[in-house]
């Protein structure tokens, strides 16, 4: 059993942005961008933002941080979106997810301009994936297939299995392995929580991506062996011997399940930092193709 250690990854990826960055700047006297929106105060969401700025700044890139109180309306989140759209500086804009639910998410994702949706997120960029295009990647399944990609984990003809189907992980997920590139051409099946014969499913899977937020989901008897998992959960669990009084868990019961594993990420220190460094990636990429 092998971990597939996110921090390993996530450091070769930054060092490479750190290269590009430079070659950039010399190039066009411009640091790259990024611009994120951040509504309210949740604590997840807070620490997330916060990482993404100072991964920034480890690699040369300029950012800013927006905020507005949980309170704040529809329409001044709107205004804060299309004046960074017309900023001609900044080259990526995210708006930290989940909003307030007074606030239309599909409304907020759908005005961000294309060219800086650097999450991945607008249906111009959900269609160009699907149709096998040139796009932003959402980071997360981006972050994964960096990481199949490092350690060069075969795929190609592998019975792929991702649980929970939202537009963030599962959806994009399913596309990736399915797609026709050398760590995809996967046979995928995209489980959701009205699945027949679920451990079965899970059980014959060559790959699985656990994606649906329930601490411990994946358990030991659902894996076969020589399996690769990678958890995508990341989920605040109340722990009182811990100084924060919570711990971090995966939807993967990774103590049991890790000695059946070629290969596992943990939780925390795998998926989670990947994410970060595809962000980042797609925002060099962002920042080339405007010049």
């Amino acid at each position: 059993m092998q971990i597939l250690d996110g921090k390993t990854v996530a450091n070769a990826v930054k060092e490479q942005l750190i290269t590009e960055t430079v070659a950039h700047k010399n190039a066009t006297s411009h640091s790259p961008h990024l611009a994120a929106i951040l509504i309210g105060n949740d604590g997840a969401s807070e620490t997330y933002v916060a990482s993404k700025i100072k991964n920034c700044a480890d690699v040369g890139f300029k950012s800013t941080l927006i905020r507005f109180d949980a309170t704040a309306t529809e329409k001044e989140i709107t205004e804060a979106v299309i004046k960074l759209n017309e900023d001609d500086d900044v080259n990526g804009i995210l708006v930290q997810l989940p909003l307030p639910k007074h606030i239309n998410e599909a409304v907020i994702i759908n005005l961000i301009n294309p060219t800086k949706d650097v999450d991945g997120f607008h249906p111009i960029s959900v269609g160009k994936l699907v149709q096998g295009l040139p796009t932003f990647v959402p980071a997360t399944p981006f972050g994964i297939m960096l990481m199949l990609q490092h350690y060069q984990i075969e795929t190609a003809g592998k019975h792929a299995v991702v649980i929970g189907r939202s537009n963030i992980v599962g959806r994009p997920m399913s596309i990736l392995l399915s797609q026709n590139t050398q760590y995809g051409n996967c046979t995928v099946t995209l489980c959701h929580s009205r699945t027949k014969d679920l451990e079965k499913i899970c059980a014959g899977a060559d790959i699985i991506v656990a994606a649906l937020g329930i601490p411990g989901f994946l358990t030991a008897d659902m894996v076969k062996e020589g399996a690769v998992v990678i958890d995508v959960g990341i989920t605040r669990v109340a722990d009182e011997s811990k100084k924060s009084g919570y711990a971090i868990k995966g939807d993967v019961d990774f103590e049991n399940v890790a000695p059946k594993c070629s290969f596992i990420t943990p939780v925390p220190g795998g998926v989670g930092l990947m994410t970060i460094a595809a962000l980042l990636k797609n925002t060099l990429a962002a920042t080339s193709a405007k010049q």
